[in-house]
């Protein structure tokens, strides 16, 4: 098995070729655009030097002597896949309870982005193929990485390129990242701070923390789970979650839009707006605003007070509507709550 590097680099550069998986082995995908595929197991995402992804592979489990790797192009990128000779997977996740969860895999071991492939069922106990894969990805800088992983925990720290973590289940730790940025995880809380470039997180379920980032655009996007974000630099930051308490503390961007079904809203902007946007079905709203600001404010709560702690140019004010000036009105500020008070107050 000592020769297996050299196989996955010559894979890397020809043909596509499987290999057993039994012991840990570590293979080279050269190119620029690169995918990795895994079922069930941990990644850990890092820097790397040289020109080629390494990615070094650790089976484990009763099975793991049955799992397989294949190098080789899939629609258009290098891709390393461990395949999993079974549609019934057995892993018991560190740190998860109980879990089912389905994926489907096409014939050459890929799944997620588009549809078709085969059913697996990847859960907790029972009986199944007891197999898992534990990766270790070595990123070099100016890559575009891909990293699918069906059910474990990912993590990522110092890479300098375009990071892609695609999860079905398992949450998912970012930091010290340059260069575009995305997160989509089916469950599972996702962590990120120091980043420098776009930002996009979805997650079906599981609270997301943001912090220290400075990129052109921070997307948030969570179905439920609450959403933590602390000093953030970009031109347009948007957070949209169905449940789940939203805190935007230490916020430099001119274009923001909050959209939560339920839960308290919470934004401390420290720079002048040309667009905020703030909409919960249910909960209250508190938002500072920098003392020069310069912006027309609309405020609509469907129940709830307005309370309103700066100095301002009233032009309509009733028990649950407010609407005024500060300064020339540059800026558009819209607050809208179907149920909970509101108010507005300065910050720093």
């Amino acid at each position: 098995m000592k020769d297996m590097t050299r196989i996955g680099w010559v894979a890397a550069l020809l043909v596509a070729v499987a290999a057993p998986a039994a012991a840990q082995e570590s293979y080279r995908l050269g190119g620029g655009d690169v995918a990795v595929y895994n079922l069930a197991g941990q990644v850990e995402v890092v820097a790397g030097s040289g020109s080629d992804v390494v990615v070094t592979v650790s089976p484990g489990g009763d099975d793991a002597g049955r799992l397989t790797v294949e190098v080789g192009e899939v629609r258009g990128r290098m891709a390393l896949r461990v395949i999993y000779p079974s549609d019934e997977i057995v892993y018991a996740m560190d740190g998860r309870g109980r879990y089912n969860t389905q994926v489907r895999v096409r014939d050459d071991g890929t799944f997620g982005s588009g549809d078709g492939g085969d059913r697996i069922r990847i859960r907790s106990s029972g009986s199944g193929l007891e197999a898992h894969a534990d990766l270790r990805v070595e990123v070099p800088a100016g890559v575009d990485l891909q990293v699918h992983n069906a059910v474990g925990r990912a993590t990522s720290r110092g890479v300098r390129a375009d990071l892609r973590l695609d999860l079905s289940s398992g949450g998912a730790e970012v930091s010290g990242h340059t260069g575009r940025l995305e997160v989509d995880t089916g469950s599972g809380s996702v962590r990120v701070e120091d980043v420098e470039g776009e930002v996009s997180i979805d997650t079906g379920s599981g609270s997301v923390e943001l912090s220290r980032v400075a990129g052109e655009r921070v997307l948030v996007d969570t179905g439920s789970g609450g959403v933590d974000v602390r000093d953030v630099e970009s031109r347009t930051l948007e957070i949209d979650t169905g449940s789940g308490r939203v805190e935007l503390m230490g916020i430099r961007a001119p274009d923001v839009t909050v959209d939560t079904g339920s839960g308290g809203v919470e934004v401390e902007m420290l720079s002048a707006v040309e667009s905020l946007e703030i909409d919960t079905g249910s909960g209250g709203v508190t938002l500072a605003l920098p003392s020069d600001l310069d912006a027309e404010i609309e405020v609509d709560t469907g129940s709830g007070g307005i309370d309103v702690d700066f100095p301002v140019e009233v032009q309509s004010m009733r028990r649950n509507y407010f609407r005024g000036r500060i300064g020339e009105g540059r800026g558009r500020i819209i607050v809208d709550t179907g149920s909970g008070g509101v108010r507005l107050t300065t910050s720093g």
